[in-house]
């Protein structure tokens, strides 16, 4: 399968731009989703902007902690609020 997709899309006159339905599932965009638009020259490039919950869900495992260590971690914090006030 190759990667290259090209649509062709008018622009309303609110200067509004619809993301072809197969170029939104692609990338992953949906109502809602953010994007950056970059222009460039005489392009525009439309990305997806990948947040944090994108990443949880998404993005490469790099450690893993356990429920035990997320409680520690927890109570630390919250000691560190307690100690401020």
């Amino acid at each position: 399968m190759s990667d290259l997709l090209i649509f062709e899309a008018k622009v309303s006159r609110k200067r509004l731009l619809t993301i072809p339905k197969a170029a939104a599932e692609r990338l992953g965009i949906r109502e809602g989703s953010r994007v950056r638009i970059v222009v460039e020259n005489n392009r525009i490039i439309i990305e997806p902007i990948k947040d944090a919950f994108w990443y949880a869900l998404h993005g490469p495992k790099i450690g893993y902690i356990g429920f035990k260590e997320l409680e520690e971690e927890s109570l630390r914090e919250q000691e560190k609020i307690e100690n401020s006030s």
